[in-house]
């Protein structure tokens, strides 16, 4: 097995840095750059800690977008718009990726996610384990057998077992479960009065979300408390679960640039010194990128 490739989800720790961080901390135009300074810090603990040869940065820039808000227009509608102070950070945020010599993917069609998943799925194809570096349960779908999913900020490193362990079903049954519980940060309908736990009881039973509709009054045999209410509800909102089973699922066949090459390049220097005068980044912020 080759080193594993190392698949950013890259605005969480963008958003992460900027609550976190006090937007006292400008750029030399006076614009916040609190976001922008979190990210590079992140970025620099990441290489100097796991020294990946490979490597990708996925962004977000689908918002209204997608191919989910096709499906259902109220798809992730209960999100603020982000505010311009934050576009321009993420605009800084992709720029020092790319000075670094980092590959970066995204799209108007397809969410990050998305991204990660075809990324995944190609480097799989090609021998590579994958770490999945987010802290979107989400993504947990993604991993197979000697993949991680890692949030560096929690220091949570899972496995698929770790999966199982932690959300009660493996990372193939992830998105039939969240299509029954439903996920309010996505504002995606799930079936009322069931949760993550409950949606695990039903799958280890049925093994997939498919079998349990195939057989809907079976729910009333089962072990579980409220097994008759239960069904009743899986019968109701069958529909539901199935239109959400389409939005939790990653697409893992999303459409990539031609030539994408994720093995790490040498750092642009003047691109970075640029990047790192405009942000106003502190002497202790200008590491030495060729050295990591």
């Amino acid at each position: 097995m080759n080193t594993p490739t190392y698949l950013i989800d890259s605005s969480i720790f963008v958003f992460r840095a900027w609550f976190a961080l006090p937007e006292t901390i400008t750029c030399r135009d006076g614009h916040p750059a609190n976001a922008a300074h979190g990210f590079v810090r992140f970025v620099h603990t990441l290489l100097q800690s796991e020294r990946p040869a490979r490597i990708a940065f996925a962004f977000d820039e689908s918002r209204g977008t997608s191919y989910r808000h096709a499906l259902y227009p109220a798809y992730k509608a209960n999100r603020p718009p982000a505010p311009e102070e934050l576009k321009r950070q993420f605009g800084w945020c992709r720029e020092f990726v790319n000075a670094l010599g980092l590959a970066h993917v995204s799209s108007p069609t397809f969410e990050a996610d998305d991204l990660i998943g075809t990324l995944a799925a190609r480097e799989r194809q090609e021998g590579r384990a994958v770490v999945l570096v987010t802290g979107d349960k989400d993504l947990s779908q993604l991993v197979h057998e000697d993949d991680l999913w890692w949030d560096p900020h929690r220091s949570q490193r899972l496995n698929p077992q770790g999966i199982e362990k932690r959300l009660g079903v493996r990372p193939d049954q992830v998105a039939d479960q969240l299509a029954l519980a439903g996920d309010k940060v996505d504002n995606i309908p799930g079936i009322p009065g069931v949760g993550m736990a409950t949606a695990a009881r039903l799958l280890r039973r049925t093994d997939t979300l498919e079998a349990l509709l195939e057989d809907i009054p079976a729910i009333a045999h089962m072990p579980i408390r409220g097994a008759k209410r239960l069904m009743g509800l899986v019968d109701t909102h069958r529909d539901t679960v199935q239109l959400a089973r389409q939005l939790t699922g990653i697409h893992c066949e999303a459409d990539l640039p031609a030539g994408l090459n994720l093995e790490r390049r040498r750092p642009d220097g003047a691109r970075l010194g640029d990047l790192m005068d405009q942000l106003a980044l502190p002497p202790s912020r200008r590491f030495d990128w060729d050295r990591i």
